[in-house]
């Protein structure tokens, strides 16, 4: 083996290695809810549930699903940096969890990267300082066919040790059968964002 060829091995091996330390600290991640716990949905139109009547959101198909009460804190249009000033008042609810979706509009109004990063890292703060966990999903950047999520999520992820959810909206995305416009679920939509929060948060159904 050439010293070329090692050199690629071993990117290949730290690569590997850094990919499972990030994959075994998420699962290692422990979220117990019970009947009596209470979910805050925070975000913005994808929280809301813009695109399909009220009883379909997302809060509103999780709460039906498994019982657990789930407050629907989503506002259509707005910024991180609004929700950086609401998020207090919400946390006086005293939620065992914080569904965090936001970013979005930051996105399609493209909002410097740093700005949307230190909104959503300040936000993840105040939420691990009222006692709750976090569950951060990943926002596609609307700006790709391909409707990646968008790297900074990751990012803010990794440096702060949060469950994380990264599929789901990009899936959407890219499913028109699953979309009421250019960007918002319908109800079938919703229904997969809640699936897919309640498998990562292994919620046992009931029903």
């Amino acid at each position: 083996m050439n010293k070329l060829n090692l050199i690629f091995l071993v990117i290949v091996i730290i690569i590997g290695l850094l990919v499972t330390f990030r994959e075994n600290k998420r699962d290692s991640i422990d979220i117990e809810l019970k009947e009596t716990s209470v979910i805050l949905a925070f975000g913005d139109s994808l929280t809301y549930g813009f695109g399909a009547e009220t009883q379909f959101s997302y809060p509103s198909q999780m709460q039906s699903k498994t019982g657990i009460h789930v407050i629907n804190a989503g506002i259509n249009g707005e910024r991180s940096f609004e929700g950086l000033q609401r998020l207090p008042k919400l946390l006086q609810h005293q939620p065992d969890l914080v569904i965090l979706c936001h970013g979005g509009n930051d996105i399609l109004n493209k909002t410097p990267v740093a700005e949307l990063k230190n909104n959503l890292l300040a936000m993840i703060k105040l939420i691990q300082e009222s006692g709750a966990k976090v569950l951060l999903v990943g926002v596609p950047n609307f700006s790709l066919v391909t409707f990646n999520t968008y790297d900074i999520y990751e990012e803010v992820a990794d440096e702060t040790g949060v469950l994380f959810e990264d599929d789901i909206l990009s899936h959407i995305e890219t499913n028109r059968s699953l979309k009421s416009d250019y960007v918002h679920p319908n109800a079938k939509g919703y229904e997969a964002m809640a699936n897919a929060f309640i498998q990562i948060l292994n919620i046992k159904l009931d029903k």
